[in-house]
């Protein structure tokens, strides 16, 4: 790939082949819980348990995709995507996690898929975006094995069905989020907060995501292409000291090579396993679980939105995300700019996970499947001026450019999110999306986000 700067200085010039996305997650926009025969997954669960979600919110509505998604597929045209990325909702597909395909959920999702062909935009499915069936979590969740197990077979039918139509399949979704914010920390689906089986649930689903592959790679077509989808970090440390650096390498263990190194490298971290020892023995791992995870994929995904700095301090109070962590802090930069989540905003953080992936790793495809900002949006007369989102995308974009220039095959940039939806524990008080969703009316407006972006397609580049 070549990336060129248009004439007379216009710019940088992505890609002729770039690929312009943007990104959902069946929870925070789907809605219909109990259309179709869908069975109810750990987020309806976790949603309607008081205390869990801001403001009681819950995605029994979300942005109503389920029922518009023909409109949605409209305003993406609109807006000139070449690429879709969305997930699909396990408890559709098997209301229980496991047995037979329900015909209503395929179709679904058929026609989803179909719609996007029918208007030129390249559908990319993400088979788990964190919507785990209730009933498997009924019986261990994660932190079994056998989950692993019935992931594969659900892969096996949706990719049976939709294939032939479907060109770039991801297996998970952050499963850093998945394991350590759902069983360490408690603050995603399912609540619970016991680290040592969030570890377990790491490894399970790491291995979920092999035998997935495995399971894609017989049914589809040749051509199809599985990648898996990370939020790295960049982990930098917020003193000199070496106290900090030992912060940063335990940090960077649990958010960064306990996920690439069994991918790309067939084991997992040494130290992180020494740093965990107390809370388990890793016994839950056997010997041909690796050679499973390490099964090759054709692209790897990348999620990124704010640097982390590190330090180490007093020992953190209640559940953490971050096992055997207790001393290190979490500092924000000096000066820095935020977002409305409270999110340090950095783009160079993005440039350090991209070339540590390409530098440190296989160099294989990469893109970036998530990026982007809330902020404190307000809809007006004359729409909603968000100029902070488009200096964060542009300022994320210039990396990304930069980065083709010098030799990594970066393919693609998809924007998080396409609609304002329901966001997570947050419900419906953070607005990621780039166009507006009115959840009283399903109305919905174009950002001037949205309006850049679509002129940042139509030109393949930056101004």
């Amino acid at each position: 790939m070549n990336a060129a700067r248009g004439v007379n200085d216009q710019g940088p010039r992505f890609p002729e082949d770039f690929v312009w996305g943007a990104a959902t997650a069946a929870y925070q926009v789907e809605g219909s819980p109990d259309a179709d025969g869908r069975g109810p997954s750990i987020w309806d669960t976790f949603a309607h348990t008081p205390g869990r979600i801001t403001n009681g919110d819950t995605g029994d509505v979300a942005a109503d995709h389920y029922r518009l998604f023909r409109d949605d597929v409209a305003l993406m045209a609109d807006l000139g995507l070449s690429a879709y990325r969305f997930s699909v909702s396990w408890p559709r597909i098997q209301p229980g996690g496991k047995g037979p395909a329900n015909p209503a959920g395929l179709d679904h999702y058929e026609r989803l898929v179909d719609e996007l062909l029918a208007r030129g935009i390249t559908p990319m499915l993400t088979l788990y975006h964190w919507d785990l069936p209730q009933e498997l979590e009924d019986s261990g969740g994660w932190g079994a094995r056998d989950t692993a197990v019935r992931f594969a077979e659900y892969a096996e039918l949706v990719g049976a069905r939709l294939g032939d139509r479907v060109p770039l399949w991801t297996t998970l979704n952050e499963p850093w989020c998945a394991a350590f914010l759902g069983y360490a920390s408690g603050e995603h689906a399912p609540g619970r907060t016991d680290p040592a089986l969030a570890l377990r649930a790491a490894h399970h689903l790491m291995l979920a995501h092999g035998l997935a592959t495995q399971a894609l790679r017989a049914v589809l077509p040749p051509s199809g292409q599985v990648s898996v989808t990370l939020n790295l970090a960049a982990v930098l440390p917020a003193a000199t000291s070496s106290a900090a650096t030992n912060a940063v390498r335990r940090i960077d263990g649990l958010a960064n090579r306990l996920f690439l190194d069994p991918l790309f490298v067939g084991h997992y971290p040494v130290d992180v396993q020494q740093d965990t020892a107390r809370l388990t023995d890793w016994s839950f791992v056997r010997p041909e679980d690796l050679d499973v995870i390490s099964t090759p994929i054709d692209l790897l995904g990348i999620n990124y939105y704010s640097p982390t700095l590190v330090d180490v301090g007093p020992a953190i109070e209640g559940p953490s995300p971050w096992p055997a962590c207790e001393n290190v802090r979490f500092v924000q930069p000096p000066n820095a700019r935020t977002t409305a989540m409270g999110w340090a905003i950095d783009a160079q953080g993005l440039r350090n996970v991209v070339h540590r992936v390409h530098e440190q790793y296989h160099p294989l495809p990469l893109m970036i499947t998530e990026n982007g900002a809330a902020f404190e949006d307000e809809l007006g007369v004359d729409g909603v001026r968000d100029d902070e989102r488009i200096a964060y995308l542009r300022d994320h974009l210039e990396v990304v450019h930069e980065a083709i220039t010098a030799g990594i095959d970066l393919r693609g940039y998809f924007v998080w999110s396409l609609l304002d939806n329901f966001e997570w524990a947050y419900g419906y008080a953070k607005r990621f999306g780039i166009v507006h969703v009115d959840y009283a009316t399903q109305a919905r407006v174009w950002k001037d986000s949205a309006h850049w972006y679509r002129d940042v397609i139509r030109r393949n580049g930056l101004e």
